[in-house]
């Protein structure tokens, strides 16, 4: 019988996001590819360091049981093959269970997306991550500088979205883009009970819904809103989770203050925002990635 991916939690990550590759990399820029091949052949046997992604990788892998295999992490990656055989092995000194990967030599890999029906796609590449979002793929650009995951919370993998352009359509706010703070809030409160359209990851909150109602005794998700949304505008947004049937743990409805801090409190594993100086300031407190959707994102 074929191998499926079928029903499972897939999620691709390049090996940048997964392993702190920038001393590598910093070879790979100069331009000098077999450079680069060389450095990560003799370093074959030396684990990588954990990467920004690693602690959402390594609790989300928890979830497999022998007899249910629950989520499958795929390397997706600009790396030749044979620097892809130093990826394995990192993978193989921490316990993750990573089989499969695709290792392209500087060409995007975002095509083999589909193939996988991947549920997320983790890259340090903003024109792979724009391309997997035009495909329909929950698709972020990791920070590698951003400060790694908090280990409070070893059993629980945690996860925070920003709402418009992310979980949600832009349509909100290009309200408040193009007419101000004073008719966004008119146009939410006046469309309270109207849900908004989906944004681009909302199948992976979904996904992650699914995911949650395994309730293992070893592993749970706790995920969070944190929004420049405030009152009024914030029944739309919980109107709209309660239409899709889908509950998150938390919501912060932060009126414009900066979500750093929050976030440092709610300790995720990883924070998903579209714009760029959220994702910065996130980014000193919390393993952050910039969604590249929407209004604020023009190609």
């Amino acid at each position: 019988m074929a191998a499926s991916l079928d029903g499972k939690l897939v999620v691709a990550i390049s090996s940048r996001a997964l392993f702190d590759f920038e001393e590598e990399n910093h070879v790979f820029e100069q331009g000098d590819d077999r450079a680069y091949m060389q450095l990560q052949l003799q370093r074959l046997e030396q684990p990588a360091k954990p990467g920004v992604a690693f602690s959402l990788v390594r609790k989300l892998l928890a979830f497999n049981e022998p007899e249910l295999q629950r989520v499958e992490v795929v390397i997706l990656s600009r790396n030749d093959p044979v620097s892809g055989m130093r990826v394995f092995r990192s993978a193989q000194h921490y316990g993750l269970s990573i089989e499969r990967g695709s290792f392209t030599r500087g060409q995007p890999p975002w095509r083999y997306l589909k193939p996988l029906h991947a549920n997320l796609f983790l890259s340090t590449h903003l024109s792979d991550v724009r391309a997997a979002l035009g495909a329909g793929v929950p698709a972020a650009q990791v920070y590698p500088s951003s400060v790694h995951a908090s280990d409070a919370f070893p059993r629980e993998v945690r996860i925070a979205f920003d709402g418009d352009a992310v979980l949600f359509s832009d349509e909100a706010e290009r309200v408040f883009q193009t007419h101000g703070l004073s008719a966004f809030q008119k146009h939410e409160k006046d469309n309270a009970t109207l849900p908004l359209a989906d944004g681009p990851f909302k199948p992976l909150l979904a996904a992650l819904h699914g995911l949650q109602q395994a309730r293992l005794p070893a592993m749970r998700i706790r995920t969070a809103l944190v929004t420049a949304r405030s009152a009024p505008a914030h029944e739309r947004a919980i109107r709209t989770l309660m239409n899709w049937n889908i509950d998150v743990d938390e919501a912060m409805f932060l009126g414009g203050l900066p979500k750093g801090e929050f976030l440092r409190e709610f300790a995720p594993d990883f924070f998903f925002d579209d714009q760029t100086g959220h994702v910065t300031s996130a980014s000193q407190h919390v393993p952050s990635g910039h969604v590249a959707s929407g209004i604020s994102n023009p190609e």
